[in-house]
């Protein structure tokens, strides 16, 4: 019992190395924008250049296509997780310096070291599922539940460290503290303003922070690797056995055909075990491209648009449900888990619904639904976590149902993953960002009534 319980801690703080540095750069955004000369478009550029580190995943993905046995998979972790621990300490140096590209300065130091932590979390899509589908099942789970720690302890760090206090403040005082002779229609200006309060530490501990929990992370993956303890839950050996146990039952089908014809289910395609046919694959996969469309790229893009103009409060409060909506999903499925892919539709649809309401508030800013009732901000609040809470549930599903079909279905899972996110990403650019399609919230909004 003891070891189980090593064993899922390990699975847990292995699962939180997978996006914790690319999750806790977004949530340290309000304090590294005011310092580099990109200023808040560098959210765009970071979509962008996350986008493109999905060549890590793809190299994967082809070389397990056409090379299969060809990559060693536990070679390739240690690296990413090395990479990602180089990156993230060089960021605690380097993230202010800029670098003068043709006459401009720009932050070159920054967004090389991001695109370079973004290599290292979209590749583990593609190497860390596959590595856990090696250990029995339950620890999927907890895995997953690591997965969703790794967007929620950075965001409670960024909490504690004070990102994103503000208090609204009469735009006239600011006007005057910082203008002697400014004329009186200024002077006498009656409107507010956001005024953010300085950090309880600085942005380089925080990038520490990041890199000692990929150091945890390596540690959990080296005691997943050589604790002896650890091994004994692996689940080689019953593969091995059940490999043997198969066989044999092929040889005596072999001598009694009429047997096996009776007795034996014909597979329906060669996906994997055989158990879903195509049609069921395709849906699988399409589902888990969607459900990672919107959850990773698509809404997210639009937080700010849907919760801003309910207040600073409601925003933070929609990240951080959402991010703690992700590991209770998982950690119920732990007791609950289910393999229907009718539930799977449900949950899919009930989510997506869900998402197009928060969709509809971003598109309604400044002004959405109830904007200055506390109903309206309690309602986004909540339909933040139950969206995260319903799709990540999906996603749980789908990886249980892929890890049943053995190791090359978790890479193509990991893929998809990726594939998802990334077109979620190009879809949402250009309506964000060249169409201006959503217009800002104001978090001390005066100006719906």
């Amino acid at each position: 019992m003891a070891m189980s319980i090593l064993t899922h801690v390990l699975a847990c703080l292995f699962g939180m190395g997978s996006w914790v540095t690319i999750c806790g750069v977004w949530v340290e955004l309000p304090l590294i924008v005011p310092h580099v000369p990109e200023g808040w478009y560098l959210p765009s550029y970071l979509t962008v250049i996350i986008q493109i580190a999905n060549i890590g995943p793809l190299f994967v993905t082809l070389m397990h296509r056409f090379r299969p046995g060809t990559l060693n998979e536990t070679a390739v972790i240690y690296f990413i997780v090395g990479f990602g621990i180089l990156a993230s300490f060089f960021l605690a140096f380097f993230w202010s310096e800029t670098v003068a590209v043709r006459g401009v300065e720009c932050s070159l130091p920054l967004l090389l070291l991001i695109f370079f932590i973004s290599i290292v979390d979209c590749t583990s899509s593609v190497t860390f599922l596959p590595f856990m589908a090696r250990l029995k099942s339950e620890y999927l789970m907890t895995y997953y539940i690591g997965e969703g720690l790794s967007g929620l302890v950075p965001a409670l760090m960024a909490m504690v460290q004070g990102v994103g206090v503000m208090e609204c403040v009469n735009a006239s005082q600011i006007l005057r503290s910082n203008e002697t002779h400014l004329n009186e229609s200024y002077r006498d200006a009656n409107y507010f303003v956001p005024q953010y309060q300085p950090a309880n530490f600085s942005v380089e501990a925080y990038f520490f922070f990041l890199a000692a929990m990929m150091v945890v992370c390596l540690v959990a993956f080296l005691l997943l690797n050589y604790n002896p303890a650890v091994a004994r839950e692996h689940s080689s050996n019953t593969k091995r056995n059940g490999a043997h146990t198969s066989h044999r039952k092929n040889k005596r089908s072999e001598q009694k055909p009429m047997m096996r014809s009776q007795n034996t289910e014909k597979p329906r395609s060669t996906f994997g075990t055989g158990t879903y046919t195509w049609i069921q694959v395709v849906y699988i996969y399409i589902i888990l491209a969607w459900v990672n469309a919107l959850t990773n790229t698509g809404l997210p893009s639009v937080q700010s648009y849907a919760c801003l103009p309910y207040g600073d409060q409601a925003y933070h409060w929609s990240a951080t449900m959402a991010n703690v909506a992700n590991p209770i999903a998982c950690f119920i499925t732990m007791f609950y888990t289910q393999r229907s892919l009718v539930l799977m539709g449900v949950l899919t649809s009930i989510g997506s619904l869900i998402g197009v309401f928060i969709m509809s508030m971003a598109v309604l800013s400044p002004c959405p639904l109830l904007v200055n009732e506390t109903s309206g901000a309690i309602i986004i609040v909540l339909a933040w976590f139950f969206f995260i809470f319903v799709l990540s549930y999906v996603k749980v599903i789908v990886a249980v149902i892929l890890r049943d079909e053995g190791h090359s279905a978790l890479v193509w899972c990991g893929a998809v993953v990726q594939l998802g996110s990334m077109l979620g990403a190009v879809t949402m650019f250009p309506l964000v960002n060249v169409f201006e399609f959503f217009t800002s919230g104001d978090p001390c909004n005066t100006n719906c009534q």
